[in-house]
């Protein structure tokens, strides 16, 4: 396994490392000549931690686990967060600016022509499978869904196009909708991330209508029986909305859902085989 670790997507201001915008990419070993193959897709992972928290380097050994059980390179990215406990006055960082970030490393990594010091471009940017987890599968629908009160996370066409599959777990994806279950959490980190008001549901995601030329993406929604901190409703709201946007057939294989396999809690299901495979699983199928 090739590991390339705190790789920048922006330029530096007067070469000061931003941390924030740098990911880490794990490539697996390819054995035997791959003149006569296909390089690979690209699997991005972006981290949750309810738009305030985490950190690249918490899911390393999933995304080796990934890399090794699809033989896709993976790519984890950091993004700016929003502050836990902002001083009186301060200026917050808030949605829809973690999601810029996002959008910012995959248009950098479609371009990108690969890491220095190695043998090659070995995976394929054009071709790219998206994994979101808790609050950042809201911000990578809000980039493959059209969000018109939100231009500034509208990929090109380019970037839409290579996108082939999203996978998102555990997902947060209509806020009213979560805070009439966990009410909670509007003083715990929504009111932070999004701005304190009545009503959130200008940024709900399950809504959204397919970008132009974002139709062919295929969507897993998956949800853990066990998730304590994100309850079902929010996946079952998702999948029926894309599966709306699908023309309501399901027979495609365009959306899928597995809310059965897993067991363990929000984050927990990181940790185990079965979302390796799962995802991976997909990921093989789709490709």
């Amino acid at each position: 396994m090739d590991q390339f670790l705190d790789l920048p997507y922006v330029t530096p201001v007067e070469d000061e490392r931003d941390r924030f915008r740098e990911f880490d990419l794990y490539i697996p070993r390819r054995s035997g000549s791959p003149d006569n193959r296909p390089a690979p897709p690209v699997i991005c992972f972006i981290h949750g931690g309810a738009w305030r928290s985490e950190d690249k380097a918490d899911h390393s050994n999933l995304a080796q686990s990934l890399a090794t059980y699809t033989g896709c390179p993976v790519a984890v990215p950091n993004y700016r967060l929003t502050p836990r406990s902002p001083a009186s006055g301060e200026e917050v960082l808030r949605h829809p600016a973690h999601a810029e970030d996002v959008l910012r490393f995959l248009a950098f990594l479609l371009a990108w022509p690969g890491p220095t010091n190695h043998n090659g471009l070995q995976f394929d940017p054009s071709r790219l499978f998206l994994v979101g987890h808790s609050c950042s599968a809201h911000m990578l629908a809000a980039i493959l869904l059209d969000t018109p009160d939100t231009p500034s996370v509208t990929p090109t066409p380019e970037l839409l196009q290579a996108v082939k599959g999203a996978i998102f777990s555990e997902g947060i994806y209509d806020i009213d909708l979560l805070l009439k279950s966990f009410p909670d959490y509007r003083d715990w980190f929504i009111a932070n991330a999004f701005g304190d008001r009545p009503s959130y549901a200008d940024v709900s995601v399950a809504t959204l209508p397919h970008r132009e030329g974002g139709a062919h993406i295929r969507y897993l929604i998956i949800h853990s029986k066990g998730d304590t901190l994100v309850d079902q409703p929010q996946s079952e709201a998702m999948y029926g909305h894309l599966v709306h946007l699908d023309g309501a057939d399901t027979t495609q294989g365009r959306v899928v859902k597995n809310w059965g396999e897993l067991e363990e809690d929000h984050n927990d299901i990181l940790r185990g085989k079965e979302y390796v495979r799962i995802v991976g699983d997909f990921v093989l199928a789709v490709d």
